[in-house]
C-alpha cells in the first residue's frame, strides 16, 4: 500500500513528495517574512488592501464573534475583523513562526493585544476542538497548503453551527487574452521585483507559480461544497485576479 508520505504534490511548477511541501513553504515564508506586507503590494500591485476590505464588507463582522484566521501571517485580516466587529477575539494561526513574530511587532497588535492569540499550527490539523469559532478566514494562504481539501474539512470541523467560511485567494481571469497578459506580468515582473525588494527571486517565482497551479473559481467552489459548506458562493475581484469564496456550516 502506498504511504501518504510517498504521494506527490505541486510546489510551484515542481512536483515534490507531499512530505516535503510544508517545509518548503515554510522556507519561502521564513525568507520573505520581514518583507511580507511589501510582498503583497508587489504581488497585487497594491490592490490587496481593497480586496481585504471587500472581504470584510461581505463578511460583515459582528460584535463578540470569535475568528480563526488561518495562514494569518502578520495579522492583516484579524486587525480588520476586530476593527469592524467593535469587539471580539481573533486567533491568528500560521505555519511559519517568523510571520507571526512580524505580526506581533505591528502597532495594531499592541493596541488589540487582549483580543488576539498567535498560534503556530498546520491548516490541515488544527489544534482546536470541534465547534469552536464563529468565523474562519484564510487569505492568500490556501494555495500553499499541501492538501487544500483537508484544510477546508478542518475549517468545517472547528466552526460552530451557523459559522462562516471565507477564503480570499488569487484566482483565474475568465478571458484567455487577459490571463495571458497577466501571466506575462506575473512571471516576468514579480520575481524580479522580489529580487530588488527582498533579495529573493526564487521565493517570488514560487509564489507566481503557485497562483497558476491553484484551481479555478468553480473547481474551488466544488471543494468548498465537498467539505460540507452550504450556500457556497464566490465573487470575483478585479475581474478574477483574486476571488472570495464563502460558505456556511449549517
Amino acid at each position: 500500500m502506498t504511504q501518504r508520505s510517498q504521494d506527490t504534490t505541486h510546489f510551484g511548477f515542481e512536483t515534490v513528495p507531499e512530505s516535503e511541501k510544508a517545509g518548503r513553504v515554510q522556507g519561502v515564508f521564513n525568507s520573505v517574512a520581514s518583507k511580507y506586507d511589501v510582498m503583497n503590494d508587489v504581488m497585487s500591485m497594491g490592490i490587496h488592501r481593497i480586496w481585504k476590505d471587500a472581504m470584510m464588507d461581505w463578511l460583515s463582522p459582528r460584535p463578540g464573534q470569535c475568528l480563526l484566521d488561518v495562514a494569518g501571517g502578520t495579522g492583516d485580516i484579524s486587525f480588520r475583523f476586530l476593527k469592524r466587529a467593535g469587539y471580539g477575539h481573533s486567533t491568528v494561526l500560521d505555519l511559519t513562526a517568523p510571520m507571526l513574530e512580524e505580526g506581533r511587532k505591528r502597532a495594531e497588535a499592541a493596541q488589540m493585544a487582549d483580543s488576539l492569540d498567535w498560534v503556530t499550527g498546520d491548516a490541515m490539523a488544527l489544534p482546536f476542538k470541534d465547534n469552536t469559532f464563529d468565523v474562519y478566514t484564510i487569505s492568500f494562504g490556501i494555495r500553499n497548503v499541501t492538501r487544500p481539501q483537508e484544510a477546508l474539512n478542518e475549517a468545517y470541523r472547528v466552526l460552530k453551527p451557523g459559522g462562516r467560511l471565507m477564503v480570499l485567494e488569487f484566482s483565474q481571469l475568465p478571458n484567455a487574452a487577459m490571463q495571458k497578459a497577466y501571466d506575462l506580468y506575473s512571471f516576468n515582473v514579480i520575481p524580479r521585483m522580489g529580487q530588488m525588494i527582498a533579495n529573493d527571486y526564487d521565493s517570488y517565482q514560487y509564489l507566481v507559480e503557485s497562483i497558476r497551479n491553484f484551481p479555478d473559481q468553480d473547481t474551488f467552489l466544488s471543494m468548498v461544497r465537498e467539505a460540507g459548506f452550504a450556500n457556497a458562493k464566490y465573487r470575483n475581484l478585479s475581474l478574477g485576479i483574486a476571488a472570495l469564496h464563502s460558505g456556511w456550516k449549517i
